[in-house]
Parts: structure tokens; sequence; C-alpha cells
């Protein structure tokens, strides 16, 4: 096993595009980390130019301290599991487990050991001698890992290996992919496109745009200290609600209302104008049922409610708004980044299912406004983020990667 170092790497094809950015990411040995961003954000090209897939236009990839840039794929000694399996089809469970064995040369009693080995920690002995083609998705896709199991590699790689699967399986194998690294720990670097598998998954998650690191940080730092807007639509679901702010001291108006934030944020901006807010829906609630002691910490506003979804143990509510053309700009731009997912100019709200708000409603709300972040309409970045918790902000970090939202 190894760590990976990226250190400013650069991937421009022909027409000068930079695909991949002056991308800069530490993984440790034993780490599980993800990459995650949009289609077209440079995940899978950094993976391949991790595996040697692709060359790298400049800087350096390291591998257990070795400068790898230069040596063959074959030459890295890392297991790679693909979206599509990638299994022969004429040849058994076994024997497709078994590939790598053979093409190394392996004795038949060691590629017996190893494979029985693998076949037993991801549940296949009783497949061992079927063809792939008789296989459901998420057995083939084990067969994929126990053929990188067996290899002895110093890493994994996964490039989106469950995107063929329907919605219950991929759930089924993200738990046996997490249960499979954390029993062999070995370095982990996993592509995927969905947020599930990103939260769920990693030790860290590396959010990418336009092949930029966004941000690197824990999967609950990206989530409660998201550094710019771009990572705070792109983690969470339902998305961060994005609301024109004028800042007043320690009062923000918003479009429903005046709310109180704390004093240390209300520092951070004192005297920037316009702003835009975020505020996650789970950072609501009906003020009807907000306990005593907790009420005080937050602000109250009453608003208007248009619709209402009760689904059993939560309830969303729907608050239309107006946007100012400053931040209907912004969230425009934003949308386009996040492959059009629609950010409405309407505030989303996840209220307790015991809640009695109604379409039509004139609601009083309760919002913890300590989770309230603070955006720059002209970059994007977050004024309020906590940095002491925020992982890894690149355009942060200094002139020289430095990147607007």
């Amino acid at each position: 096993m190894a760590g990976i170092q990226m250190k400013n790497i650069v991937k421009k094809y022909g027409d000068g595009f930079p695909a991949v950015n002056d991308v800069s990411i530490d993984i440790a040995d034993g780490e599980f980390v993800i990459l995650v961003g949009p289609s077209g954000c440079g995940k899978s090209t950094l993976l391949r130019m991790i595996v040697g897939l692709e060359d790298i236009t400049s800087g350096d990839m390291v591998i257990g301290e070795k400068r790898v840039n230069d040596l063959a794929p074959r030459d890295r000694n890392l297991a790679m599991v693909f979206q599509n399996y990638a299994l022969y089809p004429h040849l058994t469970v076994y024997e497709n487990i078994a590939f790598p064995l053979r093409l190394a040369g392996a004795s038949d009693a060691d590629v017996d050991a190893k494979v029985r080995e693998a076949s037993a920690t991801l549940e296949l002995d009783e497949h061992l001698d079927r063809k792939p083609g008789n296989l459901s998705g998420g057995q083939r896709q084990r067969v994929a890992m126990g053929r990188a199991i067996v290899r002895d590699a110093d890493a994994f790689l996964f490039d989106e290996p469950l995107s063929n699967l329907d919605a219950k399986l991929r759930g089924q194998m993200r738990t046996e992919i997490a249960r499979l690294q954390k029993k062999l720990g070995i370095t982990t670097v996993y592509v995927t496109h969905d947020q599930t598998e990103a939260m769920t998954l990693g030790d860290r998650v590396a959010v990418l745009k336009r092949g930029v690191l966004q941000q690197l940080a824990s999967p609950r730092e990206l989530y409660e200290n998201p550094g710019n807007l771009f990572v705070a639509g792109f983690i969470g679901s339902p998305p961060m609600n994005f609301l024109p702010a004028e800042v007043d001291g320690t009062k923000v108006q918003l479009p429903f209302g005046t709310v109180e934030i704390p004093a240390d944020r209300a520092e951070k901006v004192a005297g920037r104008g316009l702003l835009i807010a975020g505020i996650r829906p789970g950072a609501f609630e009906d003020a009807s049922l907000v306990d005593e002691a907790k009420a005080p910490t937050g602000s109250t506003f009453r608003a208007k409610v248009e619709v209402v979804e009760w689904l059993g143990n939560e309830t969303y509510a729907y608050l239309p708004f107006e946007a100012p053309p400053e931040v209907q700009k912004q969230l425009e731009q934003l949308e386009k980044d996040l492959d059009g997912d629609q950010l409405r100019t309407q505030l989303v709200i996840s209220l307790d299912g015991a809640s009695r708000v109604r379409e039509g409603d004139e609601a009083e709300i309760w919002v913890d406004t300590s989770q309230m972040h603070l955006f720059d309409p002209a970059t994007g970045e977050n004024l309020t983020v906590d940095r002491t918790r925020a992982g890894r902000i690149p355009e942060l970090d200094g002139p020289a990667t430095r990147t607007t939202a």
C-alpha cells in the first residue's frame, strides 16, 4: 500500500483547454478519497492520470514517494475498477478474478489461494464456475472488485463503478465497498458524480469544477462549511437555499423579514452591502414545534406557504420570493455549473412531520441563524466560512490557486 501525492497537476489537450488545472491533493496511505463533481469537471481525467492512462501536461504524480509520471500503467501497481466491469465474457468468475495473477506468472497454488480468499470476502463462492453473462449487475461488479483485490496493489482506483446499477443495488454496493476498504485498509480513490456516494463513502471528498479543485474536506465539513457557492449548491439534498441578503449590524434583511445572526459572523461581512445568504432546508422549523430552550438561538419570521409536501416523518414547504438581478445572475451561473440543477427563487424548508402548516397558510417559521452562510455575489466566496473546520479551500489559500465560483 502507498500514499498518493498530486502536485500541481495540469492536463491540457491539443486545443490548450485545461481539463485539469493545477490540482494538488495529498492522499494518505490507507485513506479513502472521493473525487466528485458534475460532468466535465475533470475527475475521471485526474483518475486516469493517476493510473497512467492519460499523460500529465505538467506537475508531479507521486505514489509511495516515487514519481511515476513516466511509468507505464503496468509498472504503477494500481488496481482499477471501471464503470462497465470490463470482464471477459468467455471466462468463468474464477478465471476472471485469476486473470491478473496468471498474467503475472503466479503459481497455480497461489492463484487458487488468492482467488478463493477474494471470493470469500466478496461472497462469490457459489458463482465461481458461472460466466459473467449469467450474473446480476451487482455480482459482476463484485467480480471486478475481486480481480482488483488479488493483485496486492498499492491502491484501488474506482471510476464511477455503480453508475450502471439500479438504486437499490447502488445502496448495497456502497455498503460493500465501504466495508471492504476498511477491512483491507488500502488507499482508495473513487470517482463519482453522485453526492450520496461521496458523502457516505469517503474519509475526505475533493470537489472539482471545470478542472479546478474547489474544496477538499471531510463530508461533514463540506456540508457544514462549504467554501463557496458551488460547493454549497452541489453538496446537500435538497440543495441549500440561496436568498438575497442585506446586512445591518447583526441583522440580516431577507425576502421574508429580518433575522439576527451571531456577532462573529456579522463582523466578517460588515459594510459588504448586498450578499447571498445560504441556508439549508434543515435549518428551519415550524415555530410552534421549536423547544423553548432552543428558540432564542434562532429567529422567527412569517411567510406565506405556496406548496406543502408531507412525507410522514418530515414535511417540505415551499415559499416563493423575488431576487434582485445581481443575485439572480449568480444563481443562473451556478445552475449551469451544476449541470442544470434548477435553483428556483423559492425557499425550501424541511419541517417536522408533526407540523400542521398547510398550503396557503401565513406560517410562522423559525430558522437557526447560526447555520446561515453569507456569500459574495461577485465571486461566490463564502465570507462566513469557519476556516478551522472547512478543510482545504484552494481559492482562499493563496493567489496562485485562486478561483471564483
